[in-house]
C-alpha cells in the first residue's frame, strides 16, 4: 500500500525522536511532509502510523469512517492503572453503553452543583499564601487538581481515608510520570515484578493499596445509599455513578466504578494542572491581556455564581487559547483500521494505526494566523470548527470529562486572580521548549509566580 512520505529514519531513530522531542520532531514532519504523514514509532515490522491535521481528514475520522477503527487494543498502554473496564479500553457498544452511563454526571446541572466546591477547594489549597511568597505553579496546581478530583470526582470526606488515599495517588501520579517508571508501560517485557523494591513490584503493590481504599469506599457508599436513599442527593461523581443504571435496570459493578474513577484520575489531574498552569504562564507573559481578564472578572457582582464566572467571554477565550497553544494532549486517540478505508487520497489497510494530531492541527498557519502567538481574541472573533479546535479530542472518543476539565480550569484561575495579583520570577521573553511530565507538557524549568498582593474580594459564592 502507498503510504503518505514520512521520515527515512530508522524505526528506533524515529521512536527516540518523539520520545525526547515529540512536539520539535511533529513540527519538522509536518514542516517537511505537510498535513499528512507516516511514522514508524511502535517497533520493528510494527504498522504505519499516520498523522493527520487537516480538519477535513479529521473530520472523516471523527464522523463518516469512525466504525471502521478499533480503540481498545491501541490503548493498552494505559490498562495497569485503568483496568480493562475502563471507558478508554471498550469499543463498539460497549464503550457506548459505559459513556451514557457516565456522561449525565459530567455535564450539565452536575457541573452547577459542584462548583461552589471547587472554588473553596481553591481557596483552602492557597490559604496559606501571604504577600511575597513565592509559588512553584506546577506543584500549586497539581495540588488543587487532586484535591478537586478527591472531593467532586471521589466524593471523600474529610477523615484517615482521604488523607491515605491523597498521599498514595500522589506517589503513584509522581512515578508514573517518571521517566524510569512510565517507561515500563510502553515496553510489557519490562512489566516483571521482582518484589516489591523493583520498579513494576513496587507499582503493583501501590495500586493493590490504592485499591483497597477505593473499593472499602465504593461498598461503604453502596451501603449508605440502599440504607439511606436520601443520600443519593449527594453531588459528588461517584455518588451519581452508584445510582446510574443503564436500559436493563443495571448499575455499574464495583469494578467497572472503581476503573472508570481510576480513569478520571489519570485524564483530568495532571492535564488540568498542566492546562491551569499554562494558563497562568501566558497571562503573565502577556500583561495586557491579564489586565484585561482580572478588568472582566472585577465587573461581576460581589460573589455571584459559579456559572455566571464560567460563562465570562474573555475568561473562556484565555483558558481556550492555553489550551491551544499547548494542548493538554498532542493526538486525539489513535484509531487501528479494521477494513480498508480510503482518506486524503490514500488508501489504508487493516492495521494502520491513524491519529488525529491536535498539537499540529492548532498550529495550521491557514486556520490560527500567528499560530505561536498567545492571542485568546482570535476565540472572540472567530467560530471554529470542532475539527480545527480539538484539546479533548473528538467524535465518539472525545475526552467525557472535557466540560468538567474547563469548568475546573476557569473556576480555579478566576479564584486565584481575584485572591492574589502576581509577577513572574522570571524575566518575561521567549520561551524555550516545554518540558514533558508524562504525557502532558508544562512550562520549562521550575515557573515561579511572587504573590506581591493579597486582593480582599471573592470571585464567587462558596457558602
Amino acid at each position: 500500500m502507498k503510504l503518505p512520505a514520512g521520515p527515512k529514519l530508522s524505526s528506533l531513530l524515529q521512536t527516540l525522536r518523539i520520545i525526547a522531542d515529540p512536539t520539535g520532531f511533529l513540527e519538522a514532519c509536518a514542516a517537511q511532509y505537510g498535513d499528512t504523514f507516516t511514522l514508524r514509532v511502535l517497533g520493528i515490522n510494527s504498522p504505519p502510523v499516520v498523522f493527520f491535521s487537516d480538519p477535513d481528514a479529521i473530520q472523516a475520522i471523527f464522523t463518516t469512517l469512525a466504525d471502521q477503527f478499533e480503540f481498545g487494543k491501541v490503548t493498552h498502554v494505559f490498562r495497569p492503572l485503568t483496568g480493562d473496564l475502563s471507558l478508554i479500553m471498550q469499543d463498539g457498544a460497549r464503550h457506548q453503553k459505559q459513556r451514557q452511563l457516565l456522561m449525565p454526571a459530567l455535564h450539565g446541572e452536575s457541573l452547577y452543583r459542584c462548583g461552589n466546591l471547587i472554588c473553596r477547594i481553591t481557596q483552602t489549597q492557597t490559604a496559606n499564601w501571604s504577600t511575597d511568597a513565592l509559588v512553584p505553579v506546577q506543584d500549586a496546581m497539581l495540588d488543587i487538581s487532586l484535591e478537586v478530583i478527591l472531593q467532586v470526582v471521589f466524593g471523600l470526606q474529610p477523615g484517615e481515608r482521604l488523607l491515605r488515599l491523597k498521599s498514595l495517588l500522589h506517589t503513584l501520579l509522581e512515578r508514573v510520570n517518571s521517566p524510569l517508571y512510565s517507561v515500563q508501560f510502553f515496553l510489557p517485557p519490562l512489566q516483571q515484578d521482582l518484589g516489591k523494591n523493583s520498579p513494576w513490584g513496587g507499582f503493583l503493590r501501590l495500586r493493590q493499596q490504592i485499591d483497597q481504599l477505593l473499593y472499602a469506599e465504593i461498598a461503604e457508599r453502596r451501603h449508605l445509599i440502599t440504607r439511606e436513599p436520601t443520600q443519593t442527593e449527594r453531588t459528588d461523581i461517584l455518588s451519581m455513578l452508584l445510582t446510574a443504571r443503564d436500559a436493563a435496570g443495571e448499575p455499574l459493578s464495583d469494578q467497572e466504578l472503581r476503573d472508570q474513577l481510576m480513569t478520571l484520575l489519570l485524564l483530568g489531574h495532571e492535564t488540568t494542572a498542566s492546562g491551569l498552569t499554562w494558563a497562568l504562564y501566558w497571562l503573565h507573559q502577556n500583561p495586557e491581556t491579564l489586565t484585561k481578564l482580572r478588568a472582566e472578572l472585577d465587573e461581576l457582582s460581589h460573589q455571584p455564581e459559579p456559572m455566571q464566572v464560567a460563562q465570562q467571554p474573555y475568561l473562556n477565550a484565555v483558558c481556550k487559547e492555553a489550551l491551544r497553544v499547548y494542548p493538554i494532549a498532542l493526538i486525539s486517540q489513535p484509531r487501528k483500521v479494521k477494513q480498508t478505508v480510503s482518506l486524503a487520497g490514500y488508501e489504508f489497510e487493516p492495521g494502520a494505526i491513524l491519529i488525529p494530531c491536535i498539537y499540529l492541527a492548532h498550529r495550521r498557519s491557514p486556520t490560527y494566523p500567528e499560530a505561536t502567538r498567545f492571542h485568546p481574541e482570535r476565540f472572540l472573533t472567530s467560530k471554529l470548527s470542532q475539527y480545527e479546535y480539538l484539546p479533548f479530542g473528538g467524535g465518539s472518543r472525545s475526552c467525557i470529562g472535557a466540560a468538567l476539565a474547563m469548568f475546573e480550569m476557569k473556576l480555579i484561575l478566576a479564584t486565584l486572580l481575584n485572591r492574589f495579583e502576581f509577577r513572574l520570577q522570571q524575566p518575561s521573553g521567549q520561551m524555550a521548549r516545554p518540558a514533558r511530565r508524562g504525557i502532558t507538557f508544562v512550562p520549562p524549568g521550575r515557573f515561579q509566580l511572587r504573590v506581591t498582593q493579597l486582593r480582599s474580594t471573592a470571585p464567587v459564592a462558596v457558602g
